[in-house]
């Protein structure tokens, strides 16, 4: 994979884990509060799609976001997702943590983040995608950027990549 390549099908055969920020990736980032204060989030059908296909591919899905909602732990218990760390300032450590739990190495891991925060994670990945709307830091550390923005179906163009070149010729 050359920096700004899919993956090939060596490394994608060998990836276990797709790490995923929430805002600003599986949301578009804007932050939506109802008259009594709840928070609420829009998802993409499609990249809930591109998740569960992924899953029944044998990869793993977690997700490492800075923010606490409820409406994440929802989407992440619809979509089956396990593994959710939600409020985490140090998300290097987080995917650490992550890690080990799982066995897994970095070598082994996909991670698509959007702005600063997430760069730590994308600097270790053996395949880190920015989201085509991210931060230009973020999309900088990246080995790919997606054509689509966050909440807007980049997960699923994510979740293509992986699947397309894992796929036998």
């Amino acid at each position: 994979m050359n920096r700004r390549g899919k993956p090939g099908a060596a490394l994608a055969r060998q990836l276990a884990l797709l790490v995923l920020d929430v805002d600003g990736v599986l949301t578009d980032g804007s932050l939506y509060y109802g008259a009594r204060g709840e928070q609420l989030k829009v998802f993409n059908v499609q990249d809930g799609h591109g998740i569960k296909l992924l899953q029944a591919a044998g990869i793993t899905v977690a997700i490492i976001s800075g923010r606490k909602s409820a409406a994440v732990t929802r989407r992440c218990r619809e979509l089956g997702i396990r593994q959710v760390l939600q409020g985490i300032s140090d998300k290097s450590a987080a995917l650490d943590t992550l890690l080990a739990k799982l066995q897994l190495t970095t070598a082994q891991l996909a991670v698509v983040g959007d702005d600063t925060p997430d760069i730590p994670m994308l600097a270790r990945a053996a395949f880190a995608v920015s989201v085509a709307d991210g931060h230009p830091l973020a999309r900088a550390a990246a080995h790919r950027c997606t054509t689509r923005g966050g909440g807007r179906g980049a997960v699923r163009e994510v979740c293509d990549w992986i699947l397309a070149a894992r796929s036998p010729a």
